[in-house]
């Protein structure tokens, strides 16, 4: 690679503004691979808080990867699914990395220069698209371990997202008495059911939350809140039945909420566990890595083929309206992908 050669980043901006930027990029080090962008993934989640101005300020971005350890503060470059193409090494690497597929947590740009250690190539068989779901199947391995789920047990499921979704995908292969699952789109309470959902309501319209419960007569075992929306997590509470948990996966930046905590939650018993996908829990950390756990996710994501929930792609050209779209038409939306071919 040439001294002087350009990528184009995306850059927020400001709240409800993004950018695309011409930068330069060095030659890589030895240690390091260049790697031309395929695609990558925009998180409806976690990069909405940016989007919208709702993150943290006194966080780094994300301390547990390299590529994001900078200050959460406008102008910033966020993202952390991508997928690209081997282009260039440093002196002395193996030739063995150049031309092949690699997926890196970075954020949304054309190039990239990252060490080897932190690139991991694509099992054989997975095209780009597939790879891009990596973290957020992940994401839901880890919801589901936290959650840890018995055979017979009557669980819940707030917010249908790609996240939810996934979740929903996993919790569906275990042999539960129910699988109900709580979403305000039609979109994504079809795919919900697709993935094996026993029922979906629009917690929304009227009555569906008295119906949900009505399900569940004594109360969920297990409920997960993956919504994003604080005002979900009181009615997750709601429908938790005695010494049963609740499993709090949605980041919600800085909203707040009140919670109903001085009726049935204080003789319940329930337990609330934060869940992210940052750590293992230490309960599974003498059998469990994060390398067994990304092994997991290649295979899940075999099984579950996430592909189907793209919805739309747009060139990197063309971000803003991505992020627009996500933001006002989350009813057509489940997963949007920026392409750089």
């Amino acid at each position: 690679m040439k001294p002087g050669m350009k990528r184009t980043a995306l850059w927020f901006t400001a709240p409800f503004q993004v950018e695309t930027r011409q930068e330069e990029v060095d030659p890589p080090r030895p240690g390091e691979a260049r790697v031309d962008s395929l695609v990558s993934a925009i998180s409806p989640g976690s990069e909405m808080l940016f989007y919208r101005g709702e993150f943290p300020e006194d966080i780094p971005l994300d301390a547990g990867l390299a590529a994001l350890k900078g200050r959460a503060a406008y102008p910033l470059k966020y993202g952390y699914s991508l997928v690209g193409r081997v282009s260039g090494l440093g002196s002395g690497d193996s030739a063995d990395w150049m031309g092949r597929l690699v997926f890196a947590f970075q954020p949304h740009h054309s190039q990239f220069n990252a060490p080897l250690e932190s690139l991991m190539p694509l099992p054989e068989g997975f095209s780009a698209e597939q790879a891009v779901f990596l973290p957020n199947m992940e994401t839901a391995i880890n919801f589901v371990q936290d959650g840890a789920p018995l055979i017979g047990e009557q669980v819940v499921v707030f917010g249908q997202g790609i996240v939810g979704l996934l979740t929903t995908a996993l919790l569906s292969q275990f042999p539960l008495a129910s699988l109900l699952t709580l979403d305000r789109y039609p979109l994504r309470r079809q795919a919900a059911l697709q993935c094996g959902a026993t029922a979906c309501f629009d917690p929304a319209e009227v009555g569906s939350l008295e119906r949900l419960h009505a399900c569940l007569p004594d109360g969920a075992d297990l409920v997960y809140e993956l919504s994003g929306s604080p005002a979900a997590l009181d009615q997750a509470i709601a429908v938790t039945g005695f010494s049963g948990r609740v499993v709090i996966g949605s980041w919600y930046g800085q909203k707040r909420l009140s919670l109903n905590l001085g009726g049935a939650f204080h003789r319940s018993r329930i337990r609330l566990l934060s869940s992210q996908v940052s750590t293992l829990a230490p309960e599974l950390s003498g059998r469990w890595s994060k390398q067994r756990r990304f092994d997991l996710a290649w295979e899940m994501l075999r099984i579950i083929n996430p592909v189907r929930f793209v919805t739309h792609r747009f060139p990197m050209e063309q971000a803003a309206e991505a992020y627009r779209l996500v933001i006002d038409s989350p009813q057509d939306t489940i997963q949007v992908l920026i392409d750089y071919a």
